[in-house]
């Protein structure tokens, strides 16, 4: 068992806590539970699995699970498996894969996609593959300048739907909108001044919705480009909502009406 945190290992794992050591290993940090199983049901490759004793008593096929799929596998402290997560209560196990297998790219054209220019917010984003995992949308493309895919906490706060949804990063997102257009699929912006709220738009024909920066939105030419913008109504003196929040909504509203086609 791994007692000592000074143990190499260690530091190699705390290192995927930034994003900068998660690019210089190509690893990324997996911690808890929910995720490791995540992992395990779609076969994910791993790395490096570790856990405490306790947590191994009450989770040894999981465990088996794991290592079967890992290059290497450590009984560690609780404090070792301590300055290995970035939680303050770590759940009794974490694991890093390879960065290499990381995403499975989405493609056009789609049903419903999602394209998101400058997030920042790694607990935005986690909900928005969450939600998007759970109406089924096709996949998601995320701006070169945005958080990482591979933060820890966007991987928590994606409750493992993270390894479901199709995911990838993009570029250039206005070649992508042009692309899509040229493909029949309409454009929709998010935009606080537009006419339209997002309900009074036909969301039943293949879509893919832009969803930009928290504070600074989508880019001027992302909007102009959009065949459709809407917005979220709001009361008076309400500025804005969460953006994981406006995607939840124009994500259920597109299944609210092709579901009332069937």
């Amino acid at each position: 068992m791994l007692t000592s945190t000074h143990n190499p290992l260690v530091k190699q794992i705390r290192k995927l806590h930034s994003a900068k050591g998660r690019h210089e290993q190509q690893q990324f940090l997996l911690e808890g539970t929910h995720l490791l199983e995540e992992a395990c049901a779609i076969d994910y490759p791993l790395v490096t699995v570790c856990c405490t004793p306790q947590w191994l008593q009450g989770h040894q096929q999981l465990w088996l699970n794991a290592t079967d799929r890992c290059q290497r596998a450590e009984i560690v402290s609780e404090s070792v498996l301590k300055a290995m997560a970035t939680t303050v209560q770590p759940a009794g196990v974490v694991a890093t894969a390879n960065r290499l297998s990381l995403y499975q790219s989405p493609s056009l054209p789609v049903s419903i996609g999602l394209a998101l220019e400058t997030l920042q917010d790694p607990g935005n984003l986690g909900t928005i593959i969450r939600t998007a995992a759970a109406v089924g949308a096709d996949g998601l493309w995320l701006s070169a300048d945005s958080v990482d895919f591979d933060n820890p906490k966007v991987l928590r706060a994606s409750a493992g739907q993270w390894f479901r949804l199709p995911m990838t990063l993009s570029g250039n997102l206005l070649d992508l909108v042009c692309q899509s257009q040229n493909q029949g699929i309409q454009v929709v912006a998010t935009l606080p001044q537009a006419s339209l709220s997002y309900w009074e738009i036909d969301w039943r024909c293949p879509t893919l919705i832009l969803l930009g920066n928290e504070a600074a939105g989508l880019s001027t030419e992302l909007v102009l480009r959009a065949d459709q913008q809407v917005k979220i109504p709001l009361m008076p003196g309400v500025e804005s909502l969460n953006v994981a929040i406006t995607a939840a909504l124009m994500l259920y509203e597109a299944q609210r009406q092709r579901q009332e086609l069937r």
